[in-house]
């Protein structure tokens, strides 16, 4: 019965799918020759010529979206990995459809129109395939389209496999019960689900239960059960998943991945790679080049009014610690005297700091002192947002009482970050400019730099914890 209704809504979303490429392919035709976004000058060609090429194309995409594995089960992968492999099944389906129509000496087919299918069926079909994950959701939520799971292992492993389940009711994951190895915990509740058997009690729950798939989620000792468990499963239609006891070992954007069909657990990781690094290294380019072009005449005023007020340099260069550990000399315009860390040596700014030039309160409560950071951004030192970069002695104080500390050196150090918005900076807790540091890195986005800027911008320059 299951099989038959995964049967149903792979030809639902097949048929579906070819209905969406018809529209995008006569939309495309409609755009070229009817709208004229670019005007045509060699004639329009009949509608039947385009018409008659339907069927090469459903051949083409279905076989395209066959081999991207499109029309597998995704109730737990993400939505972008999916959009991901749209586009790059329907690149591949364009260029084998243009390649097609090359040799059709009948009929010259215009390359626009190739172009408007593409754009238009990446987009028609990201939506459907949107729409159709939420009709699915909704009907799951209602307890419809289930898929009934079976828990192996009693530990607190199985119990975050179950809690998952259980805060995510749209995925369609309800889990019949779990198996342990200690017989005396029958009938035992974990997580809002049964302990039902034991190990050896396998064999006999597979064949009286309704259970589409297996989830091991066995402690790393476990070895011996998993090897005779697997066994067992192996004389059984079920999906197996084995959830991986490394839990304690991840830190940072930690994922899985494929590795010509090895599986690769990454533990930590940075998030600029790729296009990603290109967007943020264009977006610190361009909005700092622009500030330093608006700032201009408030970064010459306040140059005259140090030279004016202490003798020493107008900026101060100070080696900090950016990406990867890698130690830069960053730019501030000199807020303290000369001497400032003669007897002190390297340490926090306090209240009150009698090392501030007369200016230097005013530059440092405003963070006005930090605007020469934006020739460290063009340079490439650090970028707009992100982690606050910090001395190496005293980044030497922090990783002892705080191991996470330097996970933070995964992203480029920042002139502002989700921290300091958020008031965690100055003489304020260091476990919650980490926390906040982390965070941040975890779930990295374009989005999120810009909001944190307009955020700098919005609550403004002024701060009570910086002096």
């Amino acid at each position: 019965m299951l099989k038959r209704h995964a049967n149903f809504f792979k030809s639902l979303l097949l048929l579906l799918d070819l209905a969406t490429i018809t529209i995008a392919w006569f939309g495309a035709y409609l755009l070229r020759f009817k709208v004229q976004l670019v005007p045509v000058t060699k004639g329009i060609p009949l509608l039947s010529d385009y018409f008659l090429l339907l069927i090469p194309i459903y051949v083409i995409w279905i076989f395209s979206f066959w081999s991207f594995d499109l029309y597998r089960p995704r109730r737990i992968s993400s939505r972008l990995s999916e959009v991901w492999d749209m586009v790059k099944a329907n690149t591949m389906s364009v260029l084998l459809l243009a390649a097609f129509a090359f040799f059709i000496r009948d009929t010259e087919f215009s390359r626009l129109v190739f172009t408007y299918f593409w754009a238009l069926n990446i987009t028609l079909l990201c939506l459907l395939r949107w729409t159709y994950r939420e009709v699915l959701r909704v009907l799951r939520r209602r307890n419809y389209n289930l898929r009934y799971i079976l828990v192996i292992g009693a530990e607190n492993l199985a119990k975050e496999v179950i809690n998952r389940f259980k805060y995510h009711p749209e995925l369609g994951m309800t889990v019949v019960g779990c198996l342990t190895k200690q017989s005396e915990k029958i009938g035992q509740s974990m997580e809002d689900a049964e302990i039902i058997g034991t190990y050896d009690m396998l064999p006999t729950i597979l064949a009286k239960r309704t259970i589409d798939q297996v989830f091991l989620a066995l402690p790393a000792d476990a070895q011996s059960e998993i090897n005779k468990i697997m066994e067992v499963l192996s004389d059984y239609p079920v999906d197996i998943r084995i959830v991986p006891d490394v839990s304690q070992y991840m830190m940072l954007r930690s994922e899985a991945e494929m590795f010509d069909g090895l599986p690769i657990l990454t533990l930590q990781a940075s998030p600029l790679y790729g296009w990603s690094r290109v967007i943020k290294r264009s977006m610190d380019i361009g909005l700092s080049a622009l500030t330093l072009i608006i700032a201009s005449p408030l970064i010459i005023a306040i140059s005259i009014s140090i030279r004016w007020t202490s003798p020493g340099p107008i900026f101060y260069r100070q080696v900090r610690m950016g990406l990867d550990g890698k130690s830069f000399f960053m730019l501030k315009f000199r807020s303290m005297r000369v001497d400032a860390e003669q007897e002190t040596g390297a340490v926090w700014t306090t209240t009150n700091d009698n090392r501030r030039t007369a200016i230097g309160k005013l530059l440092r409560q405003t963070s006005l002192d930090e605007l020469p950071q934006c020739f460290n951004v063009l340079k490439g030192d650090m970028s707009l947002v992100g982690p606050r970069p910090e001395r190496p002695e005293l980044i030497e104080q922090c990783r002892t009482g705080i191991p996470t500390y330097v996970l933070r050196q995964k992203m480029k150090a920042g002139m502002t970050g989700w921290a300091q918005v958020h008031g965690w900076r100055g003489q304020t807790s260091l476990e919650k400019r980490v926390e906040h540091d982390l965070h941040y890195i975890e779930h990295w986005t374009p989005w999120l730099d810009l909001k944190i800027l307009g955020m700098t911008l919005v609550k403004g320059f002024i701060n009570k914890n910086a002096y």
